[in-house]
Parts: structure tokens; C-alpha cells; sequence
């Protein structure tokens, strides 16, 4: 069996808003190919951890790595490179009301390529197809569905074909049928990009349906406290707060 090979690194990461530390002494790998789940409560970091794994903000101290490269040391060059090969997918889509979804999409590709209209429109339609969306390329975001948009959003994140892609709780606001639809969609595009996938969420049928490594933030120690795949955790750990979480406080519950 192949040895995983990492593709992000986190090394002695504190991340703090001036003098209040929210979380210190973060050490984890996320390997190509993972969906990584960001975990915990509220207020214990998880979506600030995104911001410092995709350059919004600063780290207290410690490191980032993407391969070899120490992220936040290296020169804005460097960090662009990187960039581009992330797509990101935010909490509300974050798409611009004033746009069409084809014109959305194809935002990046006007931005980071030198290809023509016809063929820039071409991608646009195949990554709306991909997420389920042909025939909706005309259509504004005020007139689709929330899940639809959390898709468009998505073909959007995935237009340059990226290495990796974050998301920012993907399931917030949809219901449970929209959100198993998501998940599937995410499998699907991890097999079909050869992605790595990190995921903020605190959503349990999304963590165990589509995660496979993880890491677990506690408020209390603010620190990190357990990591792995979240299903031998659910099975193994044997800390009240990882276990409480992973069962809602129901210890007798099953997730399959």
C-alpha cells in the first residue's frame, strides 16, 4: 500500500485576535486525496483555522505548509501560486447577485487564464453540469433554491480545476435531503478531481457520511484535543467532550 502523502502540514499553530488566544499548539496533516473535517463546538476557531489555511489571516505564530512550502513565510509570489490551485466555497455561496450563474462561474477563469470567451464558456457549462446544474447558466441567484446556489457556488470554487478545495459549513441552511445531496456531490468531485477536500462543519451526518480524517478543537483547553477519522473516534475515544460531541450528548446513539 502506498504511504499517504501530505498535502497541508500545520506545525505549532496559535491563532489569537490580539491578546486572547483562541487556539495554540495545532499539529495535524491533512494527506492528498482526505476530506478533513475542521470540528467542534461553537466559538472554538474552526472557521478562523480556515481563514489562516487560505491566507485571510495571520497566524499568532507557527506554520503552515502546503508540501515544502512554509506558507506564511514565503514571498507573496509564492503564496499566489498556492492560491490558485485552492478553490473555495463559502458558508452563503458568496456569489454576486448582480451576475447570472454562468457569468459567476466564470469569474475566475476571466481573472486567472488567457482563454477565449467560447471556450471560457464551455468550462463554465461543463462545471454547472457537474454539480447539477445544466440549463440554469442564465438564471440570476435570487432564483434558484439555497441548495442550488451552495452548488453554483461550488462549480464556481472548482473552475480552475484546483488541488484542494475548502469549504465553510456547506450544509448550513439546507435541509437534511439537500444536504445528503451535497454530500454525495463533494465524493463525487473528490473521485472525479483527485482533490483534497477540508471542511468546516459541525454537522455529524455530513462527518461521518463523507469525512475521513479529521481534527477536533476544544473551547476549553483551546487546543486540539483529538484527530483522525471521525468514525474510529466515534467508536474508540474515550474523552467525554470528543464523545459528547459525536453523539449530541446520547451515548447510546449509533451513526452508521
Amino acid at each position: 500500500m502506498n504511504e499517504p502523502e501530505a498535502r497541508i502540514m500545520i506545525s505549532d499553530l496559535t491563532m489569537a485576535y490580539g491578546s486572547f488566544v483562541l487556539m495554540r499548539d495545532l499539529n495535524f496533516i491533512i494527506n492528498r486525496g482526505d476530506i478533513f473535517i475542521i470540528m467542534g463546538g461553537s466559538g472554538c476557531g474552526k472557521s478562523t483555522l480556515m481563514k489562516i489555511m487560505i491566507g485571510l489571516k495571520t497566524p499568532a505564530s507557527g506554520q503552515v505548509f502546503y508540501g515544502d512550502v512554509s506558507f506564511w513565510e514565503t514571498d507573496s509570489l509564492e503564496q499566489e501560486r498556492i492560491m490558485r490551485r485552492i478553490g473555495i466555497l463559502y458558508q452563503n455561496g458568496a456569489l454576486w447577485s448582480s451576475m447570472t450563474l454562468a457569468e459567476n462561474v466564470a469569474l475566475p477563469l476571466e481573472q486567472y487564464t488567457d482563454l477565449s470567451s467560447s471556450d471560457i464558456m464551455d468550462i463554465v457549462l461543463l462545471k454547472l453540469a457537474l454539480v447539477g446544474l445544466s440549463g440554469f447558466h442564465d438564471y440570476y441567484p435570487s432564483e434558484i433554491s439555497g441548495g442550488m446556489r451552495k452548488r453554483a457556488g461550488l462549480a464556481r470554487a472548482i473552475a480552475l480545476d484546483p488541488d484542494i478545495v475548502f469549504f465553510d459549513e456547506p450544509s448550513a441552511g439546507l435541509d437534511p435531503v439537500s444536504a445528503k445531496r451535497l454530500d454525495d456531490l463533494i465524493l463525487e468531485l473528490r473521485e472525479s478531481l483527485g482533490a483534497t477536500v477540508v471542511i468546516v462543519t459541525h454537522e455529524l451526518a455530513s462527518i461521518f457520511a463523507i469525512g475521513n480524517n479529521s481534527v477536533f478543537l476544544d473551547p476549553e483547553t483551546k487546543t486540539m484535543i483529538a484527530g483522525g477519522d471521525p468514525k474510529k473516534l466515534l467508536a474508540e475515544s474515550e474523552d467525554p467532550r470528543v464523545r459528547s460531541f459525536l453523539t449530541r450528548g446520547k451515548e447510546g446513539s449509533q451513526t452508521k
